[in-house]
Parts: structure tokens; sequence; C-alpha cells
């Protein structure tokens, strides 16, 4: 679990990293690396960095808990 927690913490910051870069510089990273923002890939990119943000919300309470 603590491999899957990991993989989700990561694409949730690649994709705030690349959300960053399209409001500071109007570049989005993974529509220029596939094609656009309607390419499979693209879409597929941003469905998987979607589930890893639930997968993190989901976590939440895990973090935010007083033990």
């Amino acid at each position: 679990m603590k491999a899957l927690h990991a993989l989700s913490l990561l694409l949730v910051i690649l994709g705030g990293l690349n959300w960053l870069s399209v409001g500071l510089f109007k570049y989005d990273v993974v529509s220029e690396i596939f094609g656009g923002t309607e390419e499979v890939g693209s879409r597929i990119v941003y469905t998987v960095v979607g589930i890893a943000a639930l997968y993190a919300l989901a976590l939440f309470g895990k973090v935010t808990r007083d033990d």
C-alpha cells in the first residue's frame, strides 16, 4: 500500500505542476507531449491523474487524523 500512496502522491504533484505551467505560462505539458488535449494519450494521462487525486483525497482523513 505504501507504494500506491507514493505513486498517487507523485501523480498528483505532476498534475499540479502541469496546471502551474498552464496558469503561469499557458503551456500544457501533457497536451504538448501527446499532440493536443483531445488526443487519447492526453485523456488517459488526465484520467489517471484525476483518479490519483481521488485516491489522495481518500487518504486525506488518515493524514489529518490525530493519533
